[in-house]
C-alpha cells in the first residue's frame, strides 16, 4: 500500500488530553491501514512522551499547546511532536538501569527508554524557541501492524 496518510491535530497541556490524542491516533490507524498492535505501539510511544511534556514541559498552569504531525508513507511511520515548553532533548536523557532490583531502581526515565525502544529512528532539535521531536517508526500496512 503506497498510499501517504496524513494528519496533524493540536492538543492542550492537559492530561485529560490524551484522551483525544488515543482517539485521533485511533481515527489515524483506520485510515493509515495500521492494525491493533501498530496502533498499540504509537499510542503507547505518544502517550509517553506527550505526558512527560504536559507533567513537566511548562512551569506554569497556564494553558499550552502541542502540536502533532502524523503521516505514513510506504512502511514508515512518522510522527512529528512540538512544543514550547522547556527545552528537553529526551535523546539526553540517562537511560533507567533496567537490570537493578526494583527496589533500588529511581524513579522515572522508563517512558523515555520505552520510547527510544519502540521507534527506530528518534531526532530532537530546539527550532525557533520549540522542542521539535521526529520520530521514524516502521509498519506493515499489508498485514496491518
Amino acid at each position: 500500500m503506497d498510499t501517504v496518510v496524513r494528519c496533524s491535530f493540536t492538543l492542550a497541556n492537559r492530561l485529560g488530553e490524551l484522551e483525544s490524542l488515543r482517539e485521533r491516533l485511533e481515527r489515524f490507524a483506520d485510515e493509515a491501514g495500521l492494525g491493533p498492535r501498530g496502533l498499540f505501539e504509537i499510542n503507547l510511544v505518544l502517550d509517553e512522551l506527550v505526558t512527560n511534556i504536559i507533567s513537566y514541559g511548562y512551569p506554569s498552569e497556564e494553558t499550552h499547546f502541542i502540536d502533532l504531525s502524523l503521516s505514513v508513507e510506504g512502511d514508515e511511520l512518522t510522527a512529528v511532536i512540538e512544543d514550547a515548553g522547556i527545552p528537553f532533548d529526551p535523546l539526553s536523557a540517562k537511560s533507567p538501569d533496567i537490570d537493578a532490583p526494583i527496589e533500588e531502581r529511581g524513579v522515572g526515565g522508563l517512558g523515555i527508554h520505552l520510547a527510544r525502544n519502540m521507534v527506530r529512528e528518534m531526532h530532537y532539535e530546539r527550532r525557533d524557541g520549540r522542542n521539535v521531536l521526529t520520530l521514524k517508526k516502521r509498519v506493515d500496512r499489508a498485514r496491518g501492524v
